[in-house]
């Protein structure tokens, strides 16, 4: 079994966090595929998923894939994810109990907050990575805003982050990004073109290498 550091290692490396968020759940199988044939390792599964579990404990199949689980608002959920796969837990909202869980089973959380008060508080309570969420409200201006007297603070903004402006991000000093709608374009999915999502992860992928 991986440690929470391995797993938190791979995350950080590869710089991309991935969101599905779907109303269907028969897609996701085939779209964690097509992210990581673009290059995408780190695949959030939200629990708003129709069979969030089941997904999660299918995408834990397949090889090179980092499954996690999105959307957990309390501890039950966050070790029954687990328990189906999941090597790492999101959330919109920061809560001791459910930091406390993922780090029982020894998996990394990347915990929400927004304000200044919520960003420090989640990361005093032990969350690995704090999301900053939702970003794309607030946008660059407010992140670096709360980075400049906080720079020690591991953040993921999350919402709003584009294939242009990723890179923008990451250069002042974001940790990682949590990446939804953009990786995950609908019409595509409707349209069951994967190949064009992979050539979309490739895409992101190459933006926050250079």
């Amino acid at each position: 079994m991986r440690t929470k550091e391995a797993i938190l290692k791979q995350i950080l490396e590869s710089k991309i966090v991935a969101i599905i968020r779907l109303q269907d759940s028969e897609p996701v199988f085939e779209l964690a595929k097509a992210l990581h044939r673009g290059g995408i390792i780190a695949i959030e599964v939200t629990m708003g998923t129709p069979n969030a579990l089941e997904e999660i404990k299918k995408i834990s199949q397949i090889e090179g894939v980092l499954p996690g689980v999105g959307s957990v608002i309390d501890a039950k959920t966050a070790k029954a994810a687990i328990e189906a796969g999941a090597e790492f837990v999101v959330t919109p909202v920061s809560k001791q109990e459910v930091i406390a869980m993922a780090h029982q089973h020894n998996k990394p959380i990347l915990s929400g907050a927004m304000t200044p008060t919520e960003i420090l508080q989640a990361y005093e309570w032990g969350a690995d990575i704090v999301k900053l969420f939702p970003a794309a409200n607030f946008g660059l201006s407010y992140f670096k805003a709360v980075k400049a007297p906080m720079p020690h603070l591991p953040i993921m903004p999350t919402g709003g982050v584009t294939i242009e402006n990723a890179a923008e991000w990451l250069r002042n000093g974001a940790l990682c990004l949590g990446v939804g709608s953009t990786l995950i374009n609908k019409e595509l999915i409707a349209q069951k073109d994967f190949t064009e999502i992979t050539a979309i992860a490739k895409a992101m992928t190459a933006a926050i290498k250079n």
